[in-house]
């Protein structure tokens, strides 16, 4: 058995869902009573190349590190160099992703019209890891009359400009976990998932049958009315993408679930259960536009407009990758108090402490890197200069800097968020492949991966979760 495990390869991805944003939990709820209110979204969408330049995007893909982001505003700027493919993965455009769900429903519940259909097609037998490792027959199965599909019950989906482009049927007529806008939430998660996975094995050379066990770590509830949220997507995304010999199972914690999903991959590789574990995320469509409201009021673009996707192979030590400290992990205690600095004190303190490491001796802490041009609109603020504040108070609280330290200490060991609003992705997740790339090189030796989950959302407890894990250079 290894001794330890490291974290050998990270990917990213983005898909533009300008037409799909309508389906947001937020904007589906809010638009159609209002038809002024759906013109100005609609005339308020971002076009692709504008989502492909857009500063935070190219940050979370490595086109460049989130230190480096250029002044704010970042809506309507494009970085220098951006492209559609980047170091960790690529942003997808519309109708290639609509493709991608064609291709990755196995029950024929997406009805693409024949224009969407045929240049998906044509764009995805060009796509460097659709053609070799998806079904792209499923889209002419899938082609047909959208319109008719729609009469009959089907869930429109239209592109950015309002025209329509494809239909989704629901699954059971009876059943509400199968219903159109749910399968859709679904479907999308997959699709970005599947994306992800196929980048992680692809970009980093790596063997998909060397894949024993798929941990998801997303935020949808795939299920049916005896079991709503009881599925597996993990299962679906490994074998969408190909990795035969995995098997899978999916961690649920609201946005905290990506780190107990490293822990647990980790552990499995230590414990000698699985050779490699992938860890992977599709995306949250209901999150698409979910603060629409108040970019609209300050004249911005629709800026949740796009689905994000990650995935992670966790395997034994190699000797050069990054080492998962299965001995610095952090958790929030059921005995802990719930406001924010106690959660941190449980995330960013005991686990140190538990090695006899100082604050400082983190490099970095990863924690909400939420896009603040998204967040501040509505009033949510910047969630991660706050959450960088308040561990360096901890810090200062603690004697290990003073006072007229703490921003000194933000600016040397927080960074500017800049992750789209899929909570999950943000909660630290994002970062990673960033990480990976400094603790390879040993420009830092330590970082600390921290995820926050509301539990109270759930209306079955009045608590809220989370759990961080420490990363370590192999570099001595």
């Amino acid at each position: 058995m290894p001794d330890a495990a490291v974290v050998r390869a990270a990917s990213m991805v983005l898909a533009h869902a300008p037409g799909l944003a309508r389906h947001g939990s937020k904007p589906a709820r809010t638009l159609p009573a209002d038809p002024a209110l759906q013109a100005s979204f609609r005339d308020s969408l971002r076009t692709f190349p504008d989502a492909v330049g857009y500063p935070p995007h190219q940050a979370y893909l490595g086109g460049c590190h989130p230190r480096e982001l250029p002044p704010r505003p970042w809506a309507g700027t494009q970085l220098p160099g951006a492209g559609r493919f980047a170091p960790f993965g690529e942003l997808m455009p519309e109708d290639e992703l609509l493709g991608l769900l064609a291709a990755v429903d196995e029950f024929d519940l997406l009805t693409l019209g024949p224009e969407i259909a045929e240049r998906a097609a044509k764009r995805l037998a060009a796509h460097p890891l659709a053609a070799s490792h998806l079904d792209l027959s499923r889209l002419s199965a899938a082609t047909g009359d959208a319109a008719g599909a729609v009469r009959s019950g089907a869930l429109p989906l239209y592109d950015a400009a309002g025209v329509l482009a494809a239909g989704l049927r629901g699954g059971h007529e009876q059943d509400e976990a199968l219903t159109a806008p749910v399968l859709l939430e679904n479907l999308a998660c997959k699709a970005t998932g599947t994306l992800a996975l196929l980048h992680l094995m692809h970009d980093h050379g790596l063997d998909p049958a060397a894949v024993q066990y798929t941990i998801s770590c997303s935020e949808e509830a795939v299920g049916d009315r005896y079991q709503r949220g009881g599925g597996n997507m993990a299962k679906a995304i490994a074998s969408a993408a190909g990795l035969a010999e995995s098997s899978g199972a999916d961690v649920k914690d609201f946005c905290a679930a990506p780190i107990p999903a490293l822990v647990m991959a980790a552990s499995l590789v230590v414990a000698g259960v699985f050779e490699q574990v992938a860890v992977v995320a599709g995306g949250s469509l209901p999150k698409l536009g979910m603060k629409f409201e108040g970019h609209l009021k300050h004249r911005l673009p629709v800026l949740e407009d796009v689905i994000a996707g990650a995935a992670v192979l966790v395997t034994g030590d190699d000797g050069v990758s990054p080492r998962i400290r299965l001995d610095a992990v952090g958790r929030h205690r059921v005995s802990s108090g719930g406001a924010g600095a106690q959660i941190l004190h449980d995330l960013a303190v005991r686990p140190l402490e538990a090695v006899g490491l100082a604050m400082s001796d983190v490099d970095t802490y990863a924690t909400e890197l939420h896009n603040p041009e998204i967040t501040e609109p509505q009033g949510s603020g910047d969630v991660a200069a706050r959450n960088y504040r308040t561990i360096a108070a901890l810090a200062a609280r603690r004697g290990e800097i003073d006072k007229d330290s703490i921003d000194a200490f933000v600016t040397r060991h927080g960074m500017p968020g800049f992750a789209p609003t899929q909570g999950h992705i943000a909660s630290a997740l994002c970062y990673l492949p960033h990480a990976l790339a400094e603790l390879r090189a040993g420009t830092v030796q330590r970082v600390l991966l921290m995820a926050k989950g509301s539990l109270f959302l759930g209306r079955m407890s009045q608590r809220s979760d989370g759990m961080s894990v420490l990363l370590e250079s192999n570099r001595r």
